[in-house]
């Protein structure tokens, strides 16, 4: 049975993930900073086989310590979709809140180099070997052309390119990286203006997940499959 654990797992896209996965037959490891919170995640894991677990991807301690907890568990794919907006009209620029800067660098970039890092050894043992990265457009330098957003996009941009780098440095360990835009979806993020839902947006990624081939490793691509632009 393959694996897939899962970061951000309560809510959003990262439910949405869980469910989809955990009905075609994976075993899902759903990990949130307080799973005994979070409603509809238990209510799903009581009809699927998801594995709760307790993960605040910004305090490192604790992704060691899960890491430790499944060092004999093969995981197909790590998908690091757990992130934080923090920018908003009271802290953009020349009112910079550079504590909540750090933060979302910590959360938004730092912390899927981490659970890379720390989980490359179960990932190492199983077939499909693939870590996944929700990146936004917004992250894209060359699309830029509304400013504003700065924590959001520069912690963006620098994940796409600490993921491009890893692609490269874990090629030769047959291990693959994908980035994605996934899309404008109606999350509590995305609100609900938004052009798509989770559903789709988990679908389209879900198939480029499934069709991945070593030759793809440092894509940075929308949730259908197409190239975005750095």
């Amino acid at each position: 049975m393959a694996t897939v654990l899962i970061t951000g797992a309560n809510r959003g896209l990262g439910l949405e993930f869980c469910r989809q996965y955990a009905e075609q037959g994976w075993h899902v490891i759903a990990c949130s900073r307080n799973p005994d919170d979070a409603f509809d995640l238990n209510n799903l894991a009581s009809h699927h086989n998801i594995q709760l677990e307790a993960l605040d991807v910004s305090k490192f301690k604790q992704i060691d310590a899960l890491s430790h907890k499944l060092a004999d568990s093969p995981i197909d794919v790590l998908i690091n979709n757990a992130g934080i907006y923090a920018d908003n009209k009271s802290n953009g620029f020349g009112r910079l809140d550079y504590q909540a800067w750090t933060e979302s660098l910590l959360t938004n970039t730092e912390a899927p180099v981490k659970m890379a890092e720390a989980f490359l050894p179960q990932i190492k043992k199983s077939d499909k070997k693939l870590i996944v990265n929700i990146s936004s457009l917004m992250g894209s330098i060359a699309d830029n052309d509304s400013g504003g957003s700065i924590f959001y996009r520069s912690s963006k941009a620098a994940l796409n390119a600490a993921m491009r780098s890893l692609s490269i440095e874990l090629k030769d360990q047959s291990v693959g990286v994908l980035i994605f835009h996934p899309g404008w979806v109606k999350t509590d993020m995305g609100g609900p203006d938004a052009l798509i839902n989770a559903e789709q947006s988990v679908a389209g990624m879900r198939t480029s997940i499934e069709r991945f081939s070593l030759d793809q490793s440092g894509s940075f691509i929308k949730y259908d499959g197409t190239p975005m632009p750095w």
